[in-house]
């Protein structure tokens, strides 16, 4: 990580119309801005890059304060951190891949690398950017459902990461059928199909499935976050969270029927739910969670630029609940 971030350190550059350090050259990967006879992919400061680098100089300056070094090296991060570019919404109230406005809401290409800061990055949150969030999805909309295997498996996670169970049921039915023709879909041997194959769809599907079930990239656990209508009833065992919590839960009727939390390295565990857990050993969460493995990344405010579009997000109602663990301890929340 640190020759990583040394790396970026020689090579960020100051772009000119508002002095962000940046990235150049670069691509939003294999994308294009212009396209026809004469395509140009080359730009500066791609949203995939700052989001990349931020993460890095982040998780990097939380490691020396775990580690109680590099106290001076870290100052450095956190001041060329400020200078990245924020996240930015565009005309088409999208998120924009491009530093400039490029984007093209009849762009269905298969990749959506700009939004690498809601899946698998942890940059894009409901609860704390709701207006990214609504952008995140508007330009996963645009982008469409059709894609190659991998592509799709990426989307079924996106979905579940924007709590939406249904829309990420419906990719994982897409990418089982049967190969039909061009791309995408499932061979008879279960080989996701690209073509001709990828392991990144086979894998992938099964992290949206996990994250549909579990996810833990923000300040919490939040279980059931995007369970799909075809899901009224079922349980799962063994799912891992970040802070080393493993989970076992069923439920019933879209509700938890039963919760076991096992704690490998101790440590306050927090829990969101779409429903009230009552139980002896919980307690109404504190307004920030003290377990360093469970943080939100701290985002630089977005730019929002004039648009048409909606950027309300309407979310479920949840209940966040929290209780301090000791490793090796298994705690039944509800029987």
């Amino acid at each position: 990580m640190k020759a990583a971030a040394w790396y970026y350190m020689d090579v960020l550059q100051k772009e000119p119309d508002h002095n962000w350090l940046v990235i150049s050259p670069s691509i939003s990967p294999e994308n294009q801005y212009i396209g026809g006879s004469t395509p140009v992919s080359v730009a500066a400061g791609v949203t995939m890059d700052n989001q990349l680098v931020y993460g890095l100089f982040t998780n990097l300056m939380r490691a020396a304060v775990e580690l109680k070094t590099d106290q001076v090296f870290s100052d450095s991060l956190k001041t060329l951190r400020d200078q990245l570019p924020p996240m930015q919404v565009g005309k088409h109230g999208q998120l924009q891949e491009w530093l400039q406005d490029f984007d093209n809401p009849e762009d269905k290409h298969r990749h959506v690398s700009h939004l690498y800061g809601l899946f698998p990055g942890n940059q894009i949150s409901p609860f704390k950017q709701p207006e990214l969030f609504a952008a995140a999805k508007n330009s996963l909309i645009y982008r469409g459902d059709v894609s190659t295997g991998w592509s799709m498996a990426w989307k079924i996670n996106l979905w579940a990461r924007l709590l939406d169970g249904n829309h990420a049921y419906k990719l994982i039915t897409d990418q089982i059928k049967p190969v039909t023709g061009g791309s995408g879909g499932t061979y008879p041997n279960l080989f996701d199909a690209h073509p001709p194959f990828q392991i990144d769809g086979n894998f992938g599907c099964s992290s949206g499935i996990a994250e549909m079930l579990l996810q833990s990239h923000d300040d919490d656990l939040y279980l059931l976050p995007a369970l799909p209508d075809a899901w009224p009833k079922g349980g799962v065992s063994g799912l891992m969270a970040r802070g080393g919590f493993k989970i076992d839960m069923e439920w019933s009727d879209h509700k938890i029927t039963k919760l076991v939390i096992h704690s490998m390295l101790g440590g306050i565990c927090r829990i969101r739910a779409n429903q009230d857990i009552k139980s002896k050993i919980l307690k109404r969460a504190s307004e920030k969670n003290g377990n360093h493995f469970n943080q939100p990344t701290d985002i630089k405010s977005p730019v929002i630029h004039k648009n048409d579009k909606d950027l309300s997000t309407k979310l479920p109602k949840t209940w966040v609940n929290e209780l301090e663990t000791k490793a090796g301890e298994t705690y039944t929340i509800i029987k």
